[in-house]
């Protein structure tokens, strides 16, 4: 790529960060439930009536935390994997609108982006254009109605 554009398919320091707070969230949850199974908190916190420990259900709420964790973990890697941005500057040519390409010479800018990014194109035209390319044309006239 040239000198002008960089891909990004995603910034470590982000990665690193997000799954930082999520590994993070997970683990509050999981040490409020043993807290809770150990130390009873409602009973202390709220004076209500003592429970007894049940280690089987706490074990199971534990794996079902760690799988949901992990899932989310996973999710969100995937999901960040197809993070793309384009940044810097673009050279592009101020009447066609092609994009120069410094290996490459000028390009469309929709081949330029869809080569860089997930991207795809469709075309259509926007009103004023519309006017400006078939204004004078009879059967436009005809389709535009009166006015």
């Amino acid at each position: 790529m040239d000198e002008d554009m960089r891909q990004i398919k995603i910034n470590p320091y982000h990665l690193k960060t997000v799954i930082f707070y999520e590994t993070a969230g997970f683990g509050v949850i999981f040490l409020f439930l043993w807290l809770d199974e150990i130390y009873d908190l409602p009973h202390y916190l709220f004076k209500s009536m003592a429970t007894p420990v049940n280690m089987v259900e706490s074990i199971f709420e534990s794996i079902m935390i760690l799988m949901v964790g992990f899932i989310c973990i996973r999710r969100t890697l995937g999901l960040l994997s197809k993070i793309q941005i384009l940044e810097g500057l673009l050279p592009i040519c101020s009447s066609c609108k092609k994009i120069r390409d410094g290996e490459k010479g000028w390009q469309n800018i929709e081949t330029y982006i869809e080569r860089r990014s997930n991207a795809s194109f469709t075309h259509g035209l926007c009103h004023e254009c519309m006017n400006k390319l078939y204004g004078n044309e009879d059967w436009y006239k005809k389709k535009q109605g009166p006015g």
